[in-house]
């Protein structure tokens, strides 16, 4: 059993779209983060959500 591809729309229904929001946000971020441990390098993710909201992850040199 595969995945199957998801068509890219707007989602309607609010409460979807916000769960949606949250659970792709933090792939997001945990992708970058990944990347910058694979590949030794500096990654920053900015994110602002459609009420405004700001999400923000950096890594690299401490």
């Amino acid at each position: 059993m595969g995945r199957r591809k998801v068509e890219i729309k707007r989602i309607e229904k609010k409460s979807s779209r916000q769960v949606t929001f949250s659970k792709r946000r933090n792939g997001l971020i945990e992708k970058a983060r990944q990347l910058s441990i694979l590949c030794e390098s500096s990654v920053a993710v900015l994110v602002v959500s459609a009420s405004g909201k700001l999400y923000d992850s950096s890594s690299g040199d401490k």
